[in-house]
């Protein structure tokens, strides 16, 4: 590759590269072309075909689920998928901006739309090893330098892609490479398999050992206190948040969503605001706890305690507080409170707005609420404490698991983009040949479009040319000055 084109790699990154490769842009090795963009006037028309977008791509995976549809009437061929295209996010999370997936042909006839980014490779160039490039930029954080942000979505535009860096092996060697992969990728595939089922299995066993400690109301011990939530404590929403209280002369910090997690408060990102004369109704005390007021379904009355860490901390109304009653444990209400999440009996108190689920005060104050003896409280806490120490233990290896999976992902990618993870074969035609066919082929089929263009362009003004001219009229008479002429009558009305 030529200096010019080499210029945005820097020269130690071209020195890492094996012998018999070379660096090109992605531009250089194929098409890159932005999917369709969506419009009402196209929900429905004479050639309605499904769509993949955004949503239906993941790290080499397409899903189909909730695939759309809309009329591609005169386009479809221009935005229609083929065999071995590589897809990649335009807009998402910064580190999901360029997640790549290979088009395997299913479902079939299927386009894409602007949420998509199309890469169909030039001839020497495998779906494969493009896949492989695109993922390990995916991984090395290669893609965040392109990403603009834009209303809180991260894109990665056609225009940025065409420029990023692209190594290139030898064909032979792009063959070589992906098969070795593919081998080394499916056993890890199985490890991560494995490492999701056992955690579905964890989430089973945790909610069973929340259950047994609090069984559905009908299956409640005789000596239980049947109560509601509003009756068995105090349940507050957190103040609203307002431009006017950013400063003022009594500015603290507080919780929100964002810091709830179960059984778990992340103070790493608290913010503050004003809270002048309202303190002391908002502020949090040990014991105090908070449930997700908004949030997924599945997450809505996500509880955890205060433990007075931070200290001197209020809350906001993306959370409500519950402050336990006369003969309640504070431990007793985050166990069932847990329980009812894990039950999914706070989803059934859930109301949805603007695509956010909310659990109200109100509903969450005539949720059902048992009241055991408070040694039966206590003997109930330590019992679950301890099973549910044991199952986080679990978890925890299969975090360490499967951290140990993606590192062993970006090593065997590392190995590959080394070009240690092969034998190289001197035989191979070089990567600068490939590229300068790939130039050629690519100025040839440039001239043959614009050949096509120029010849359509004659025709349309050979046929403009052929059109008969206007008839001559044959009457001469000469109108005197000022004199005008009678119109036909439908032409005089």
């Amino acid at each position: 590759m030529s200096g010019s084109k080499a210029e945005g790699i820097g020269a130690a990154d071209r020195a890492r590269l094996p012998d018999g490769w070379a660096w090109a842009t992605v531009a250089e090795v194929g098409d890159v072309e932005l999917g369709r963009s969506r419009h009402p006037d196209w929900h429905e028309g004479p050639e309605m075909r499904p769509y993949l977008r955004v949503s239906n791509v993941f790290e080499d995976r397409i899903d189909a689920t909730g695939m759309k549809e809309m009329d591609f009437s005169g386009v479809f061929d221009k935005y229609r998928l083929q065999l071995g295209d590589v897809l990649l996010n335009e807009g998402q999370s910064p580190h999901l901006v360029g997640r790549p997936a290979m088009y395997r042909g299913e479902p079939a006839n299927v386009a894409y739309t602007n949420s998509l980014i199309r890469f169909r490779g030039n001839t020497g160039i495998l779906p494969a090893w493009a896949l492989l490039v695109f993922r390990n930029h995916l991984h090395s954080g290669r893609f965040m330098r392109e990403v603009r942000i834009t209303t809180n979505i991260a894109h990665l535009s056609a225009a940025r892609l065409k420029a990023v860096e692209f190594p290139v092996p030898p064909t032979a060697e792009q063959h070589r490479i992906a098969a070795a992969l593919d081998t080394r990728m499916a056993r890890l595939n199985t490890i991560e398999t494995a490492v999701d089922a056992a955690r579905r299995d964890i989430a089973a066993l945790r909610k069973a050992v929340l259950l047994d400690a609090v069984p559905e109301p009908e299956h409640w011990p005789a000596h239980w206190t049947a109560t509601t939530t509003g009756k068995a404590g105090t349940v507050e929403l957190g103040r609203a948040r307002h431009p006017d209280w950013h400063t003022g002369p009594k500015v603290r910090p507080y919780l929100r969503v964002a810091n709830v997690f179960e059984d778990r408060i992340d103070a790493s990102d608290v913010k503050d605001m004003d809270f002048s004369g309202v303190f002391d109704k908002y502020r949090l005390a040990p014991g105090d706890i908070l449930l997700n007021e908004g949030q997924s379904p599945h997450l809505v009355g996500r509880p955890a305690m205060y433990c007075g860490i931070p200290e001197g901390v209020a809350f906001t109304n993306s959370l409500l507080r519950f402050r336990a009653g006369d003969g309640v444990l504070p431990g007793w209400a985050l166990l069932v409170f847990r329980r009812h999440l894990h039950a999914r009996r706070f989803m059934r108190e859930v109301r949805i707005t603007t695509n956010l689920a909310h659990l109200s005060g109100a509903r969450l104050k005539g949720v059902e609420f048992p009241v055991p003896p408070l040694e039966e409280q206590q003997r109930l806490i330590r019992t679950v404490k301890r099973r549910l120490a044991s199952l986080d233990r679990i978890e925890q290896g299969l975090d360490r698991a499967a951290q140990h999976n993606s590192a062993l992902r970006r090593a065997l990618l590392s190995e590959a983009f080394s070009g240690r993870l092969v034998e190289q074969d001197p035989a191979d035609e070089s990567a600068e040949e490939l590229l300068k066919r790939i130039r050629v082929e690519r100025e040839a089929a440039e001239a043959e479009r614009k050949a096509a263009r120029k010849a359509a362009r004659a025709a349309r003004k050979a046929q403009t040319g052929t059109l008969p001219p206007p008839p001559i009229s044959t009457d001469d008479t000469t109108l005197a000055d000022g004199e005008q002429t009678a119109l036909p009558l439908e032409f005089s009305s």
